[in-house]
């Protein structure tokens, strides 16, 4: 019973080791999220205190070489609905409706060394009032999908993973997303300098050709 018990308490601090290893560079993301899901700094973290102890009590489930800040966000969205709505406490609220101008902006402005898009070259030149805007009046299901892609770079997959939608809806609804942000963003780009409304545009084609 004793030599049990040392091996389970050693195979738990080896967990609890690998555990704080890969989620301790996730934590900042984690806390902000959970502000913008509670919009209220205490319940923000109580959310993540939950979160924490929810994924290592199934850190077994975790995949190595997989996008644990993505698994740490499922998580703390599944804890969110299932916990904070059931007690019928503030519903939820809307991804990016809490989002400073300064972190929408940063977030399109996108760290990447990877080429940027068309679409994010013109974002990341855009008042940050204007992206805030665009954004909140997206449709939910869009804005989140566009939150996920554009402000957090996740793959197609991982955003499926996290809003427990299959990839073709993730890709046809940021499609969508990203198509009502030009409309909405077309103006003020051209305000800018950033599209030509006199070049000739190809039948067919979009009239702003950075958007």
């Amino acid at each position: 019973m004793r030599v049990e018990y040392v091996n389970r308490s050693a195979t738990s601090a080896r967990d609890a080791t690998e555990f704080i290893a890969a989620a301790l560079p996730c934590i900042e993301a984690i806390e902000r999220g959970a502000r913008r899901l509670t919009a209220n700094q205490f319940d923000a973290e109580d959310l993540v205190q939950e979160t924490l102890l929810n994924a290592y009590n199934g850190f077994h489930t975790f995949e190595g070489g997989t996008n644990m800040q993505a698994w740490l966000f499922r998580i703390m969205r599944n804890t969110w609905i299932s916990g904070y709505r059931s007690r019928q406490r503030n519903p939820v609220e809307l991804l990016c409706e809490d989002f400073t101008d300064a972190q929408l902006s940063a977030g399109m402005r996108l760290t990447s060394t990877a080429p940027r898009s068309a679409e994010n070259e013109v974002l990341a030149h855009l008042p940050d009032d204007a992206i805030a805007d665009a954004l909140r009046a997206l449709p939910h299901a869009n804005r989140m999908v566009v939150y996920y892609a554009d402000v957090q770079g996740y793959a197609y997959r991982e955003i499926a993973s996290l809003m427990g939608t299959p990839v073709g809806t993730v890709m046809s609804r940021l499609a969508r997303g990203r198509a009502r942000l030009r409309t909405l963003l077309a103006d003020v780009a051209e305000e800018r300098g950033l599209t030509d409304r006199h070049a000739a545009v190809p039948a067919g084609r979009a009239r702003y050709p950075l958007l």
